[in-house]
């Protein structure tokens, strides 16, 4: 396997494939304001996240948190807020939520991403925990992320969260597209735990 570099993303991205939508560059800056950066980057692609939806777990103080049978009631909205730095939400201490990616992704069938931190939310105790997307691969990203700190911790909404790494390998024999994987086109919005 190989690591796709910006001009192999680039052209997998023209024409809404891989990414959409697509931003060529990286984007620092916009209305004059400091952003969390998002875009292309030499060897990956940093998305945002989306101002949709965020909900912290925490509706919930009895029971457990059972992968094969989620119950989405210990889960609780947070409020998007907003100032002169962004619109954010506020993660609380040792706090876990699941968002929403603002991008969607078409994956081809020999290429398959893994997301990493980006280093300005790891200094402030911010993990964003995504499992692979394999190849053939649809839909925008539920977003695992972890306030790792005792403080009050902010995720800005519609700037970049989390780069993601494309891989490509040789062809497999059955992409994810080919044996129906259970997230496969995941809608701009929250998929729970299936069994």
């Amino acid at each position: 396997m190989t690591i796709l570099a910006d001009w192999e993303i680039k052209a997998l991205s023209t024409g809404g494939e891989l990414i959409e939508p697509f931003v060529d560059h990286v984007v620092k800056e916009e209305n004059g304001r400091n952003i969390l950066s998002y875009g292309l980057g030499s060897y990956g692609y940093d998305i945002r996240l989306s101002p949709k939806q965020c909900l912290v777990f925490g509706g919930n103080q009895r029971g457990d948190c059972d992968p094969k049978n989620f119950n989405p009631d210990i889960l609780k909205e947070i409020k998007l807020l907003e100032d002169s730095r962004g619109k954010y939400f506020i993660l609380p201490p040792y706090g876990y939520c699941l968002c929403v990616a603002h991008e969607k992704l078409s994956l081809p069938e020999d290429v398959t991403v893994v997301a990493v931190g980006k280093s300005s939310y790891a200094r402030t105790g911010i993990l964003c925990n995504i499992t692979p997307a394999e190849a053939g691969w649809k839909g925008y990203l539920t977003l695992q992320i972890s306030n790792c700190t005792s403080l009050f911790n902010r995720i800005y909404a519609n700037e970049g969260i989390t780069q993601l790494l494309f891989y490509r390998g040789k062809d497999c024999n059955i992409s994810y597209k080919d044996r129906k994987g259970k997230y496969q086109d995941q809608p701009k919005e929250i998929v729970y735990s299936k069994v």
